[in-house]
């Protein structure tokens, strides 16, 4: 494994402390052996942030926190970085630019940046200003020796070696502007697409209503648009994700689902409505939250040259067929921790950029 042993073990430990929680807070149960308060704590901390923003609902954070803590078990980290030579050198200075779409989105990055042996040095969305800050003092609580490697701003950014950061493609275009100089990754904005053939079971279309609807649609994993063959019967997809028909009880996606309705209905756009979803035909891959793209394919090359032709916006692909790169229903928001984010290996760029400074 990694050269960071001190810092592998903590971030174990965080896993099961996020597992232990989540375990606990489901189960209505009282937090058993809190000597140290730091279940109550999280659980104020949980408060706050769903608080802070109505899309951080607590099942929401809660998701998030159960694969992190799956993702954070021994064998996951061993398998993650035992393909890389990671040794102890003198550490980078990492600038962190987050997101704060969905929780603890730049989360991956932090963790890429600690277990190469460097510091990260964060600049937080205020979507999500406080789970990562409490994890960080529990971080540095099991290993006090993270103390000098984790460190948060609101300032403006100097004196870093490398830089990641996570916007729209309108902040992408700044970050390129003030950090080009310096070795960096940019991501800008994608979205996900499921293919559809037709003859998807009821389950499984039950299971791409989880990759739809998780995180309200926020995330760059969540899909956005539908491929369909000509001649689709969506009565199909509709009658599988009814189940999730009480997401429009929440008001900031019902407030969201009212206006696009509203817009589409005075564009005298064609839709299709279920009472929870816009079903919208569009060539567009970014869909409105509480509504779904679809379009249509008429072969499996045509497809296929579809979806290259706009690689670059899409972050992943789900579908039930068994090509390696595409993702089964139902599992967009499980990466593990070698699905990089827009295809860019996080820890490769680390440990070059670390050799060449």
């Amino acid at each position: 494994m990694a050269e960071q042993p001190e810092t592998i073990k903590a971030f174990v430990k965080l896993g099961e402390f996020l597992g232990d929680y989540c375990h606990f807070t489901k189960g209505n149960q009282n937090f058993e052996d809190d000597q140290m308060g730091w279940y109550g704590k999280l659980d104020q901390v949980v408060n706050r942030a769903s608080s802070q923003n109505g899309w951080f609902t607590q099942e929401n954070i809660l998701f998030a926190f159960e694969q992190w803590s799956h993702a954070l078990k021994t064998d996951n980290l061993k398998t993650w970085l035992d393909r890389y030579k990671i040794k102890k050198t003198n550490p980078m200075t990492v600038a962190i630019i987050m997101a704060g779409n969905i929780p603890l989105v730049g989360f991956h990055d932090f963790l890429s940046v600690l277990a190469t042996g460097n510091k990260a040095l964060v600049k937080l969305s205020s979507n999500d200003k406080v789970l990562l800050p409490f994890f960080a003092e529990y971080l540095i609580w099991l290993e006090p020796l993270l103390l000098g490697h984790i460190n948060f701003s609101d300032e403006k950014l100097t004196n870093f070696d490398a830089v990641i950061a996570t916007g729209s493609n309108n902040t992408a275009r700044y970050f390129e502007y003030y950090f080009g100089k310096k070795p960096n990754i940019i991501r800008k904005n994608r979205n996900s697409v499921a293919i559809i053939h037709g003859g998807e079971t009821k389950e499984e279309l039950a299971l791409l209503g989880e990759d739809i609807f998780r995180y309200y649609g926020l995330g760059c994993r969540s899909v956005s648009k539908i491929m369909v063959p000509k001649g689709y019967d969506f009565d199909l997809l509709y009658k599988a994700i009814y189940t999730f028909k009480d997401i429009i009880q929440e008001n900031k996606y019902a407030n969201n689902y009212d206006y696009n309705k509203a817009v589409y209905l005075m564009s005298e756009f064609k839709f299709l409505d279920n009472g929870f979803l816009l079903l919208k035909e569009d060539t567009g891959f970014a869909s409105p939250i509480a509504s779904l793209f679809f379009e249509y394919y008429e072969s499996k090359e045509s497809l296929e040259h579809r979806l290259d032709q706009n690689i670059d916006e899409i972050q992943c692909i789900v579908s039930s067929d068994s090509n390696p790169d595409h993702i089964a229903f139902g599992n967009s928001q499980q990466p593990a921790l070698w699905d990089y984010a827009d295809g860019v290996d996080t820890v490769e760029f680390l440990l070059k950029t670390s050799l060449n400074n």
